[in-house]
């Protein structure tokens, strides 16, 4: 359903402005921007996704992957058609490039995805499978409804987005993880037609004014963005603007859309990433989309006991309660942290909604 969409202005020659993200579509009636899904309508910008969803499913939390913002918990999942992204390696394509809206084949109002989500157990909602910058309004109304009922909301990002709506959006979201795709602006342009600098700018703000949980997941491709030079660069980044303690996540790449000539990432890939940015100095570093369960674990900067052991999105151990102290030598964990009785593990359960 059309749904009257924000951040937007009309320009002197008679087309319309979306001020969403850096890319500045400039629309005449009926046009979409190049998300495909924020549309001009009668002299103004609708969203065409809002209340329609690609799918629900319940998920752990680790999936997102947020390894510091309630481990073992499970979160309600979904997003919506399109992406103000284009990157060549998508692993969501099917979803994030669809230009047909029968393809959006669940569909509920954001008290409704609240209501499931507590029935579920879930402990938190997370807007993802495509960028929920580009669903915004729908994504703030959901979370809204998910605080009223006790429950987080996270967003699974990109980080392309201005600064006004950036912050409007993210004063609505407890946890956020941001893909931050490679760390050269070649690699941007090139691979998703975006700019490296307005994703440095959202990792920024969100560290240092927000009070929303962060961490960063790079998808290592081979050849494209994973030499030493890259991942030292990335790390050092890191290190100076954000600190020690955002954590980190370095991700196997496997060929789809229109990378299919590229082969997996190797999990000697990821093991060699994270043991440059531990080096560097970052406290929590992980490898992911792969069995791998020191890479997978939290450890304690302090004494370096194992706190949380995972293997893929398995929580097999967990020592931290709400306090999140190291309870061998007292250590604060950066994130935020809750007893669970029983960790959900690594299933994934599709749910659907009425409207």
């Amino acid at each position: 359903m059309n749904h009257p969409a924000r951040w937007w202005h009309a320009l002197s020659d008679g087309r319309i402005q979306c001020d969403l993200c850096p890319r500045d579509c400039r629309l005449h009636e009926g046009q979409r921007g190049m998300c495909f899904v924020r549309q001009r309508s009668d002299d103004a910008m609708v969203l065409t996704t809002y209340g329609r969803s690609s799918g629900f499913c319940i998920d752990p939390i680790e999936k997102k992957p947020l390894n510091h913002f309630l481990p073992g918990s499970s979160v309600l999942s979904f997003g919506t058609a399109g992406c103000n992204l284009a990157c060549k390696f998508c692993q969501n394509w099917d979803i994030s490039k669809s230009r047909e809206m029968d393809r959006l084949l669940d569909a509920a109002s954001p008290q409704r995805i609240a209501e499931a989500a507590r029935r579920s157990g879930a402990a938190s909602v997370a807007f993802t499978y495509t960028d929920p910058v580009i669903f915004a309004e729908y994504a703030m109304d959901a979370a809204d409804a998910c605080h009223a009922l006790g429950l987080f909301s996270v967003a699974v990002t990109a980080g392309y987005m201005h600064a006004a709506p950036r912050r409007e959006f993210y004063a609505k979201m407890d946890a956020a993880n941001v893909d931050l795709k490679g760390f050269t602006e070649a690699f941007y342009f090139q691979q998703t037609g975006a700019h490296l600098a307005p994703v440095l700018d959202t990792l920024q703000y969100l560290h240092h004014e927000t009070a929303c949980w962060l961490e960063i997941t790079t998808l290592l491709i081979p050849g494209h963005n994973d030499s030493d030079a890259e991942i030292e660069a990335e790390s050092r980044w890191i290190l100076d603007h954000l600190g020690t303690d955002v954590p980190l996540h370095f991700t196997a790449f496997h060929p789809d859309y229109k990378m299919t000539d590229v082969p997996p990432t190797p999990p000697s890939t990821l093991r060699r990433a994270r043991a440059i940015a531990l080096r560097l100095g970052l406290h929590h570093v992980y490898t992911g989309n792969v069995h791998d369960e020191v890479g997978g674990t939290t450890h304690c900067p302090g004494c370096g006991a194992a706190l949380v052991i995972r293997d893929w999105y398995a929580v097999r151990r967990c020592e931290l309660d709400e306090g999140g102290e190291c309870p061998h030598c007292g250590t604060r964990i950066a994130g935020k942290f809750g007893r669970v009785e029983q960790a959900f593990g690594p299933r994934r359960i599709p749910v659907r909604l009425a409207v």
